[in-house]
C-alpha cells in the first residue's frame, strides 16, 4: 500500500464572517486562488504533477457553487490537466477533503491537494437550504437539535458551568495572541491581498487577547432562545 505524506500546508487568515469583515471583498474563488498560488510559488511546484484538487464547502451555492475547487485551479493558472472536486460533509467538509486527497494518493495518485473554503461574509449559513432543520419529515423523527443547543446540552450533561467555559475561552484567546507573537503561524498563514497588492488581512481577525471573565459574563447566551423554542429548558446558560 502506498503511503500518503503531507509536504506543505497553508491557509488564509481567518476573517470575521460578516459584512464588515476584512475579507468581505475577496470572493471564495479569490481566497482559494491565493492559497493555491502560494503552494505553487513557495515550493517551485510544477502544477502538471498535481492530479486533483479537493475542496470541502459547506454552502456550495452562489459564489461557492459550480465546483469552486475547479474554478480556483483555473484562476491560479495551474496546468490545464489539473482537476477539481467539491464535496460537502457539513462542518467536517475541509477535513473530509484532506482525507479524500490522502485516499487518492494511497490508491495510486502521485500528488493531490486537499483543503476547503467558506466565505461566510458573502455566502451565509443556510443559503443552500437546511431541510434537516426545516422539514418536519426529517427533523421530527431524527430529533434534530441545532449544533449550538447540542453544545449547551452536552455542557449541562457533563457539568460544565458557564464560568468553566468562559474561563477556557479567555485562556484560548491569550494563547492565540502568544502564538502569533512568537511567529508560530509565519509559515502557515499567507496575507490576502487585493488586485493592487494592498493587504486585506494578514492575521486572524477575531483574536481578542483583552477578553476577560467580566466582559464574557455580560454576553447573552447565543442559543438560549433557540433552545427554548426547541423545547429544551435546561440548556447551560
Amino acid at each position: 500500500m502506498t503511503e500518503a505524506f503531507i509536504y506543505d500546508a497553508v491557509r488564509t487568515p481567518r476573517g470575521k464572517g460578516k459584512k464588515d469583515g476584512s475579507l468581505v471583498e475577496a470572493s471564495p474563488t479569490e481566497l482559494s486562488r491565493q492559497v493555491l498560488s502560494a503552494l505553487r510559488d513557495r515550493n517551485d511546484l510544477d502544477t502538471s504533477l498535481v492530479e486533483d484538487v479537493v475542496f470541502g464547502v459547506v454552502e456550495p451555492v452562489g459564489e461557492q457553487g459550480g465546483n469552486v475547487a475547479r474554478t480556483a485551479v483555473l484562476a491560479a493558472d495551474y496546468d490545464q490537466t489539473v482537476g477539481g472536486m467539491q464535496i460537502n460533509r457539513f462542518c467536517a467538509s475541509g477535513l473530509e477533503a484532506c482525507n479524500t486527497a490522502a485516499a487518492k494518493v494511497i490508491a495510486g495518485a502521485d500528488f493531490v491537494i486537499g483543503g476547503g473554503v467558506e466565505c461566510m461574509s458573502r455566502v451565509t449559513i443556510g443559503d443552500s437550504g437546511m431541510p434537516l432543520a426545516s422539514d418536519p419529515l426529517l427533523s421530527i423523527p431524527t430529533y434534530f437539535v441545532p449544533q449550538g443547543v447540542a453544545a449547551d446540552l452536552v455542557a449541562t450533561k457533563y457539568g460544565y458551568s458557564r464560568d468553566d467555559l468562559d474561563s477556557y475561552a479567555v485562556e484560548s484567546q491569550k494563547r492565540a495572541k502568544i502564538a502569533w507573537d512568537e511567529g508560530r503561524f509565519d509559515q502557515a498563514v499567507i496575507p490576502i491581498k487585493d488586485e493592487n497588492g494592498l493587504t486585506y488581512l494578514d492575521h486572524d481577525e477575531f483574536m481578542r487577547p483583552d477578553t476577560d471573565m467580566q466582559s464574557l459574563g455580560g454576553l447573552q447566551p447565543s442559543f438560549q432562545m433557540m433552545g427554548e423554542m426547541a423545547g429544551f429548558s435546561d440548556v447551560a446558560v
